[in-house]
Order: structure tokens, then C-alpha cells, then sequence
């Protein structure tokens, strides 16, 4: 099927034809009737299988110009990073309507965004956090929402979004249209969708947690950290195929030490992103990873969701995630447009039952293999890495000291003095012969 055959108009056929985009992927062809119906709509599919168009498509082809300064579509992201995705992916697609969309996020100041969307708009793209601070403000007035699309709704609910989720679904208007898209499902957004959506239709493109077939997966079994650096650096040393690389690491922590560990030797071609960079230094990082300017980025999950980097050519694990759903999303970062992509795992002994939820979850098992012969293994663990040995407590009785007895001793003759109650007139007689009697003076 060709985008042709959809029920596109010319200004979107006109749009796709500039990007040089002529048939849908699956879940755009799957997703396109159904919204059109305008059902709720849950989509699921695999990272990297075109989400974004398949929602925005529909959106745009329903879109009527309208002089009120309120917002006719509602899109909520879980990042900073993929807000500023879905805005350019809406900026090519309208480029030939006269539709005016908004990108608004957390981390920075709030009154030029305010200023932004006061100014009036079609479309909102948004972080759940600062869309509840534009509704509290009053800027915000989403009595005219017609449409309310929910990107990476799992993600959301993993990053602590479920109570801001909840209010802006309190204050949207009852009749309205809700869609659903993510790679991936779990029990708490089923409540969500149970008390929020009507009449849900769910669309999968792939099964649940399926990823792309063009993508290579692998694992090396490696004993500690600093030997996932030794690798790491061969690797990068021994493969100029490996020109656009993305290393995901399990915390921030661990991705300064990675960056630290390279700095030596790879300081001009690599940087370092998650949620304690400022932002001005997340945008430039993921800018300069996109146009090629360095090979590789170090990065947690803070952006293993949504955001679209072409040609990323390997994804290495540097550390496997304890979520089998955020696997499917960081490897789904290569092998996107039909592209073949190659993902590599290094796995020490505690993750080997984060590999078998993996598997489990793809049912598909992961290949091992043996490490090259020339990787220097490195005795030297961090701290967290050494074994924690615990024993039993065992109380340990004292011995008896030779003449020690008993804890008693008879008191001093000074302290065996006993208080008694002291008779004044008695005493007085005794020492004058006679009794003494104070007498009043006349």
C-alpha cells in the first residue's frame, strides 16, 4: 500500500512526497481507519516502526482551521527530548496547513512557554509536568482538546507521572478522543486505560515486546566493570564500522565513571547524557551524536524512549536494565527505516536473570559469545561489585577472673551511718539540765 491509497489529503501527500516517504509502515496503515472512526485507539508496535506519523497522520488529516487560541490536539511525552521530536515531525507534516504547534517542558523557566501558548495554537506537545503548571496558571484552557494522544504511556508511569496523568485527564472535556501508543504494556496502564478510555480498540502491529528482525542481538558474558571498559575500548579501536554508537549504563553514576574511563583516549569523539545534565547540554549532546560530530553517547534510559536518531549503526548495553521493556527500547534505537542495527550486551553474573526476563519477554534467546583472546581482564571491582559475606553473630561468654566473686561489698564504717530523726528538746534538757522552751518576748 502507498500513502496514495490512504484517505490523505494533498497537503499531507504533498509533505510525505518532500520527505521522500511513499508507503506506511504497518502500524500507520493499521492505526490510519481506526482513528479516522474516531475510536479510541491503543497502538502498539515496535521502537522505531513509525508511532509518531501513525498518530499524527489521522490528527492532521481531521484537522479543521480554527480561529479560536486553544489547543484542538493534546500530545503527551514522557521527555524533554521526544517533545522536541513530535514538534519537528508536526512542523513537516503541516508544512503546507496553517497549523500552529507548541512544545512546552520542565527544567526550564515557565513564563516563555506560558508567553507561547497565550499567544494561541492548534496542537500542544508536552511533559505531563508542565502541562499540569500551564492548567494551574490558567494559560492553558483545554475546554477545546478534541484529541488527546499519549506517547510511551508505560515509560510515563515508570518515571512517577501516574498522579499528573490523572490530573490533566480530570480537567480534559468528557468527550473527546483518546490514543494510546507504545511499544510495550504493563498492568498499571490497563488500569489507567479501564477508567480513562471508552471502548478501547487495540491495534498490534507485533506482539508485545517483539523487537525489529533487521536488529543483530548478542551478549558477552564479562566479569566486572573495568573489564566492560577494557571491552568497550577494544571494541571501538577494532571496529570503524562502528561510527554512530549508542552505550546505554544503568544509572548516572555509572555513566560519569564510563565517560571518566574513556576520557583519556576518546574525550573528542564521545559525551554523556541523563537527567542530571542541564538541558542546554542534553540537546547539544544528542545534536552532535545526530550530525555525526562525535561516534559515540553514553546515556541512561533517560532517552531509550521515542527519541529518533538515524543511523544509529550498534547499541551496546553497557549494563542490562532490570526492566525487560526498556531492552526492547534501547536496542530499538538501531536498525530503524529497514536498516539492519546490531546490539551488544556485556553481561556480569547478577544481570544473567535480567537476560532471562529479556528473553522470556522476546521469546527469542539471546546468542553468547566468547570474548576475544586479546581483551586484558581486569582484576580491579567496584565496591558494589565485591561480595557481601554475612555470618551469624555469636555471643561469646566471658571467663571468670581468678578471686573474683561476687558483685557485693560490706560498706565503710562512714557509710554505714543511718539517718535518724533528731529530738531538739530532748537534747537541750540533756545539755542544761533543765528543759528549754522558746518564749515569746512580751
Amino acid at each position: 500500500m502507498t500513502f496514495n491509497e490512504l484517505n490523505l489529503n494533498k497537503q499531507l501527500l504533498n509533505a510525505l512526497e518532500d520527505l521522500g516517504i511513499s508507503s506506511p509502515t504497518p502500524i500507520q496503515e493499521k492505526v490510519f481507519s481506526a482513528v479516522m472512526s474516531g475510536r479510541d485507539v491503543c497502538g502498539i508496535a515496535q521502537t522505531g516502526t513509525g508511532k509518531t506519523f501513525a498518530y499524527l497522520l489521522p490528527c492532521l488529516r481531521q484537522f479543521k482551521f480554527s480561529k479560536e487560541k486553544n489547543p484542538q490536539f493534546l500530545i503527551i511525552v514522557p521527555t524533554r527530548e521526544l517533545v522536541i521530536q513530535v514538534v519537528e515531525e508536526v512542523q513537516k507534516l503541516s508544512k503546507y496547513l496553517s497549523l500552529t504547534v507548541v512544545g512546552v517542558y520542565g527544567g526550564v523557566n515557565l513564563r516563555p512557554q506560558a508567553a507561547e501558548v497565550a499567544q494561541g495554537l492548534d496542537m500542544l506537545v508536552g511533559t505531563p509536568g508542565r502541562i499540569v503548571d500551564l492548567l494551574a496558571t490558567g494559560v492553558l484552557k483545554p475546554k477545546g482538546i478534541k484529541k488527546l494522544v499519549i506517547d510511551e504511556f508505560d515509560e510515563m508511569l515508570n518515571l512517577g507521572f501516574r498522579a499528573q496523568l490523572k490530573n490533566i485527564f480530570d480537567r480534559l472535556p468528557q468527550k473527546r478522543q483518546n490514543l494510546m501508543f507504545s511499544a510495550t504494556l504493563n498492568q498499571e496502564v490497563e488500569i489507567l486505560i479501564d477508567d480513562y478510555f471508552n471502548d478501547l480498540l487495540r491495534i498490534e502491529a507485533t506482539p508485545v515486546g517483539t523487537p525489529l528482525d533487521n536488529i543483530s542481538q548478542s551478549y558477552y558474558p564479562v566479569p566486572n566493570f573495568f573489564t566492560k571498559i577494557n571491552f568497550l575500548k577494544l571494541l571501538l579501536n577494532e571496529n570503524p564500522d562502528m561510527s554512530k554508537v549508542l552505550v546505554f549504563v544503568s544509572t548516572k553514576h555509572l555513566a560519569d565513571l564510563v565517560f571518566e574511563e574513556l576520557s583519556e583516549e576518546f574525550a573528542d569523539s564521545m559525551s554523556v547524557i541523563h537527567s542530571n545534565k542541564a538541558q542546554n547540554h542534553r540537546f547539544a549532546s544528542v545534536n552532535d551524536f545526530q550530525e555525526g560530530k562525535i561516534r559515540f553517547l553514553i546515556a541512561t534510559d533517560v532517552i531509550a524512549r521515542g527519541l529518533d536518531v538515524s543511523e544509529v549503526t550498534h547499541v551496546i548495553n553497557f549494563d542490562l536494565p532490570n526492566a525487560p521493556e526498556n531492552y526492547v527500547h534501547r536496542i530499538g534505537r538501531t536498525g530503524r527505516a529497514e536498516r539492519k542495527g546490531i546490539a551488544i550486551s556485556f553481561v556480569i553474573e547478577r544481570e544473567m536473570e535480567y537476560l532471562a526476563e529479556i528473553e522470556k519477554l522476546m521469546n527469542y534467546e539471546v546468542p553468547t559469545l566468547e570474548l576475544p583472546e586479546n581483551l586484558e581482564i581486569s582484576t580491579r571491582t567496584l565496591i558494589e561489585e565485591i561480595p557481601k559475606v554475612y555470618t551469624k553473630a555469636i555471643e561469646v561468654k566471658q571467663a571468670k577472673r581468678e578471686g573474683a566473686g561476687e558483685a557485693f561489698h560490706e560498706k565503710s564504717e562512714k557509710n554505714k551511718k543511718v539517718n535518724v530523726r533528731r529530738n531538739h528538746a530532748a537534747e537541750m534538757k540533756k545539755k542544761y539540765g533543765r528543759s528549754y522552751e522558746k518564749r515569746n518576748k512580751d
